[in-house]
């Protein structure tokens, strides 16, 4: 190294050069614990966002503070900010992360990773999917110009995640939106419209049937094979998965039908204090309110038996529409959402590309 004094360059002595990179590099690690432990974050806001009580934002919406922050470093500052995100997470229903240093689906794992929360293995889905990674899959690989209707992940399950991870890989050019809504305003306002409905629901729950065959279906959102659903080609081993969820298989041939016990159709969430649409009504239920976007190898009815009120769906998929938040998606965009109070949709791709990723945790 060679410093300038008055016109002529001096080589530094030994001993003094080792100091000056003793303190460059001790610099470096305190920009790295900084950013580790303070918080790189913000929040911010984006048109499409909607205040919910107290002026709480539904997404919350994320963005770094330290536009030079490294992988690392933000895995480090989840791991330390873990409490503050949950509490977030618990106010808003949603986080929208938004230009951190998360390109690929390695990153997207590694944040995952940062998070420590539990996975939940997806068995008994009723979509297919494909690992890419540990933890991470493909979301739903139904065909991407057609919608998928508002729901809980896997509520037509005793055990469904609490919480989701999306992650945008490819940003589409038009279209392909993953819209959410929070659950207990749903709830609300169909108590409001028809509250001898809700008022079954609550009493009896709802109960799902889906048939299906060896093979996955790929034009469906719901086309996942009992083979792919309890990773299994023995229907013994199916049967037993699917009883330890509650589930009862009925062979016909290779073809079987998929019957839930009664699950709530009206859930309380301990947490927030309220009660929630916590269903897979939309995705399930095949009538005239949903012969556009639903599938006929599925059907939902109300626990006892009873028909499900098709001037009721309709009602629900109007307040749905109205009430959700659709933010277009940007590489690099993950999303936290809490499964338990906030239900998701996919918009029909208008314009390709579109790669969207998920990862599930109990």
């Amino acid at each position: 190294m060679f410093i300038y004094t008055k016109g002529r360059s001096k080589s530094l002595p030994l001993h003094v050069l080792k100091q000056i990179i003793t303190v460059s590099n001790s610099n470096k690690n305190l920009r790295t614990i900084q950013m580790a432990t303070g918080k790189p974050f913000r929040e911010v806001e984006l048109p499409q966002q909607k205040p919910q009580d107290e002026g709480v934002l539904f997404p919350a919406v994320l963005s770094p503070n330290n536009t030079a922050l490294e992988l690392f470093a933000f895995e480090d500052a989840i791991r330390t900010h873990k409490p503050w995100l949950e509490s977030l997470l618990l106010k808003s229903g949603a986080i929208l992360f938004r230009d951190f240093p998360v390109m690929s689906p390695y990153d997207f794992n590694r944040v995952v990773e940062a998070f420590g929360f539990p996975e939940l293995p997806y068995v008994g889905g009723a979509a297919p999917r494909t690992q890419v990674i540990d933890r991470v899959y493909t979301a739903n690989e139904s065909p991407l110009d057609k919608e998928i209707p508002f729901h809980h992940e896997m509520a037509y399950l005793p055990n469904p995640p609490t919480k989701l991870f999306f992650f945008c890989e490819e940003e589409p050019e038009a279209g392909g939106e993953t819209p959410i809504v929070l659950s207990h305003v749903i709830y609300e306002k169909m108590k409001e419209k028809h509250p001898y409905f809700v008022e079954k629901m609550e009493e009896h729950g709802l109960r799902y049937t889906k048939i299906t065959g060896d093979d996955d279906n790929p034009s469906s959102y719901t086309g996942s094979s009992w083979k792919s659903a309890y990773k299994t080609d023995d229907k013994t081993i199916a049967e037993e998965r699917a009883a330890k969820q509650g589930i009862k298989l009925e062979w016909m041939g290779n073809t079987v039908k998929i019957i839930s016990k009664p699950l709530p159709g009206i859930r309380f969430d301990e947490e927030s204090g309220r009660k929630t649409w916590f269903n897979s009504l939309v995705v399930s239920y095949y009538g005239p309110a949903t012969e556009k976007i639903g599938n006929p190898n599925t059907s939902a009815e109300v626990g006892n038996g009873d028909p499900v009120d098709d001037d009721a769906v309709k009602d629900l998929l109007k307040i749905m529409k109205e009430e959700c938040v659709v933010i277009p998606w940007k590489k690099g965009d993950f999303l936290l959402v809490n499964n338990l109070t906030v239900h998701h949709s996919r918009r029909p791709l208008i314009k390709p590309p579109r790669r969207i990723l998920a990862s599930l945790c109990k």
